[in-house]
Formats: structure tokens, C-alpha cells, sequence
């Protein structure tokens, strides 16, 4: 299988387009493109992270740099670790939602953030140069480092919104899912910090995914029916990365991972009203839950670079990705599961209600993804001709295009991590998303 390099970094399939020698390779063009001084580096729980991590640690360490291994980590704890700290970079070793087979390489500056399009063209011309080893004694060396997920919990818990003793009043219960990932220690550490009680499902840490690891409804039948056996209030299902979260209400019925950021923005901009940024893929409801809290929603081409450079640019309070993906700039301007978690308990707190009359107060919408191989859609102007025969409406062309009709949208892009197009649709019930999807399809 091909490498896939975007935005996103690097992205393949051990044994079969990613091996030692190519995370060799592409770890020490990224040395070889930072300036001097430590690197942090942290891996979710695979199979094959410990193997990666070591040919990751032999680059950098060839390029001339200290390695601050904080071994299994989440996402957003790495990039934490490093805004926080004087290392200049960081490599995150995780394919987030991509089943066990894949494995990847995300590159961080040195105020934590994801490397921009710019900058990662900068470092594939360093892997496509082998320049930048250095001579024998100036090699540098690998170094544990104890407490990151400890100063990451820190930063959450002393936000000044979350009222940790409100939480605790409501005596709540919740059923946690780690896919076996990154998040099966720190995610219950948090709710017991919150005063919520936890049950954890599938969170030894051990790599192998008892289920497809995407947190979307069709992947939380357990969870689903762990938090309906337990009696509890809610379940929460992060990826095994711990950038992306879903929820399951008391019913056991599992939520569109597009309501967390609805949610959570809810929540947040009825607390600190402002402007949101989100990816032209993530559900309409972010127009209605912003306008409904004075603010303006920028909307940006998929990827997490792209939308946090929006929130940079714009002055953002909140934003994030439909996928379950939310970022608070406040804390770090990166998708975190666990801060999702901090704003849909104190939500819950405050509404005094539950997770289902919270989402049910919120307008009907429904949103219909799926993925096709490239070849089986038509591109460019015959593309666009194709959503244009969908009704009146505008066409976005920033990533991939993008119909907007009046109360539904169609977007069809190649998508950053896997040799596929996805093609999204949302609308006001199921059968006119699904009709629009196939609308779409039937044009090949």
C-alpha cells in the first residue's frame, strides 16, 4: 500500500508501505529540519508502537537530538508536553482511528502545534535530500520523562469554568471505552478526579482493538450495552489517540459523533461567547449553536492544521471537527478528547437533566458519510456538474467540493489518510441525506 503524506503526516500500514527504515527515514528529515534541542515523542498503545518508536529514537538521536520519551500517551498529552516545556518539536507515533494494522508519524512544532502545509513541504524536501546526520559525538540520546499526563489533567482541572463539586452533586456515572488505546488510564483518572464514577470498558492499554476503533454509533454496540447493564448516566468512547470522542446517552442509545462539538460549544459559548472555526465536513448545527450565542462560525478545508490556524487567526473561543474532534484553544490548540469529557459533564451538571434531553433540545439533523474508491466518481467540472443537478445552492472548491443547498449540504473530497473519497451528506432527515448521497453515486 502507498504511504499516505499530508497535512496529517505520514501514514501507512506496517509491512506494507511502512517499515523501519521508512520511519527512519522520515523521522530524520524532521530532525534534520528542527533547530537544536530536545524532542518530546509519545506513542498510543499498538502493536507495533514500540518498534516504531525505536526507529523514530535512533533519527532523531542521529540528527543530534535528546529524545523526552513520555512513553504511551494520548494526543493531546504530547502536544501538552511540549507547548508546556523548552523542547522544540515533537513526534506523536499513532494512526488514531485507523485499525491496529496502521501506524503514523505526526509532526509537532515547538509550541505544540501540528506542522503547517508549508512546513511539512520544508521537510519532505529534507527526506527526499538525507541530509543533516551529525558526526559520532554529537549524537544525541534518549530520555524518559515522568508526568505528562499529570501536567495535562492539571490544565484541565483548573480551567475556570468547571465546577468539579457541582459535577460531583449529580452523583453521576459513566461507562468509559478506550478501544484498548492511549486513554485507557488517563480518561478514568479524569472522571474520578470529576467526582464521577467510572466503569471502564477495554481500557488495559493493550493495542489489540476488540472493535473498529473509529468512534462513530456503528463501533459503541458494547459500550452501548455496557452503560444500559450498569445503570449508568452516560458512556464516553475515545479513539485510541484520544483526539476524538463520542458519546452514548443513559438509554444506551449511541450519539452522532457530530453532537459532541454541538454540544460542547454549546455549553462553552453560553459561558464565554465568541467565534468558532470547524472544517467544511463538520455538521450545520455549529451555525445554529453559534448563532444562537452571538457568535460566527469560519469554516475551513479538513484537517486539524488548517482549522487551527483559523482559530489562531480569527481569535477563536472553541472549535474542532465533526469527526468528535474538539479544540480549546485556552488549554492547547489541538483536538482533546478529554477536555470534550470536562465540558459535557459540567453541561450535564448544569442542565440538571440528562445527555439525551441536552442533545434532543438541539434542531433534527442527520448526516449520512461514506467512501469509494477514487476511481468510481467523476472530478473537477464533471464533479461539480453533478452537484449542481442536487438544486439550487452554492459549490465550495477550498477541499474537494462542497454543495450547500438551503437546508442540506453534500461535500465530496479525497480524503487525507486513506486512498479513498469520502462523500458526506447531511440534511433534515435520513432518507433525504441518503438520497443525496446516492445522487451522488449514481452519477459514476
Amino acid at each position: 500500500m502507498v504511504l499516505r503524506v499530508s497535512i496529517s503526516g505520514i501514514r501507512g500500514v506496517i509491512g506494507d508501505g511502512l517499515d523501519a527504515v521508512t520511519v527512519s527515514r522520515w523521522a530524520s528529515a524532521y530532525g534534520a529540519w528542527l533547530p537544536e534541542g530536545p524532542v518530546v515523542v509519545g506513542r498510543d498503545s499498538r502493536i507495533s508502537g514500540p518498534m516504531v518508536f525505536d526507529a523514530v529514537a535512533a533519527a532523531l538521536a542521529s540528527t543530534g537530538h535528546e529524545v523526552w520519551d513520555i512513553g504511551i500517551a494520548t494526543t493531546p498529552t504530547v502536544e501538552v508536553a511540549v507547548q508546556e516545556s523548552n523542547a522544540i518539536g515533537g513526534i506523536i507515533i499513532t494512526a488514531s482511528h485507523n485499525p491496529a494494522q496502521w501506524n503514523a508519524l505526526k509532526f509537532l512544532q515547538g509550541d505544540g502545534l501540528f506542522l503547517t502545509a508549508a512546513q511539512n513541504r520544508e521537510v519532505r524536501q529534507r527526506y527526499e535530500d538525507g541530509s543533516g546526520h551529525v558526526s559520532y559525538d554529537k549524537l544525541g540520546s534518549v530520555v524518559e520523562r515522568q508526568g505528562a499526563d499529570d501536567q495535562h489533567l492539571n490544565a484541565i482541572m483548573n480551567v475556570d469554568w468547571l465546577d468539579v463539586d457541582k459535577i460531583r452533586s449529580r452523583n453521576l456515572h459513566a461507562v468509559v471505552d478506550a478501544v484498548e488505546g492511549a486513554g485507557g488510564s488517563i480518561v478514568p483518572r479524569l472522571l474520578e478526579a470529576m467526582g464521577v464514577r467510572c466503569t471502564p470498558l477495554y481500557c488495559e492499554m493493550s493495542g489489540k482493538f476488540p472493535h473498529d476503533p473509529e468512534p462513530t454509533p456503528a463501533h459503541l454496540k458494547d459500550l452501548s450495552a455496557e452503560v444500559v447493564a450498569q445503570g449508568a448516566d452516560l458512556g464516553f468512547a475515545v479513539d485510541p489517540d484520544v483526539d476524538r470522542l463520542a458519546l452514548v446517552d443513559g438509554a444506551g442509545t449511541a450519539l452522532s459523533e457530530e453532537m459532541t462539538l454541538a454540544l460542547a460549544a454549546d455549553f462553552l459559548l453560553g459561558k464565554t461567547p465568541g467565534d468558532m472555526a470547524v472544517n467544511l465536513s463538520t455538521t450545520g448545527l455549529i451555525e445554529v449553536v453559534a448563532a444562537k450565542h452571538g457568535g460566527k462560525v469560519h469554516r475551513t478545508p479538513v484537517g486539524e492544521a488548517n482549522v487551527v490556524e483559523a482559530i489562531i487567526g480569527e481569535n477563536c473561543i472553541l472549535g474542532g471537527e465533526g469527526n468528535g474532534g474538539v479544540i480549546y484553544p485556552t488549554i492547547h490548540a489541538g483536538r482533546d478528547a478529554l477536555v470534550g469529557i470536562a465540558m459535557v459533564l459540567q453541561a450535564v451538571a448544569e442542565h440538571g437533566g440528562t445527555l439525551a434531553e441536552m442533545a434532543e433540545a438541539l434542531p433534527p439533523v442527520f448526516m449520512v458519510k461514506t467512501k469509494v474508491a477514487a476511481e468510481d466518481l467523476p472530478s473537477g467540472k464533471a464533479l461539480e456538474d453533478v452537484l449542481n443537478t442536487l438544486g439550487p445552492g452554492s459549490i465550495d472548491s477550498r477541499d474537494g467540493l462542497k454543495w450547500v443547498g438551503e437546508s442540506a449540504w453534500v461535500h465530496v473530497r479525497p480524503s487525507n489518510t486513506e486512498p479513498v473519497v469520502r462523500i458526506i451528506a447531511e440534511a433534515q432527515d435520513e432518507a433525504a441525506a441518503v438520497e443525496l448521497i446516492d445522487r451522488v453515486k449514481s452519477s459514476v
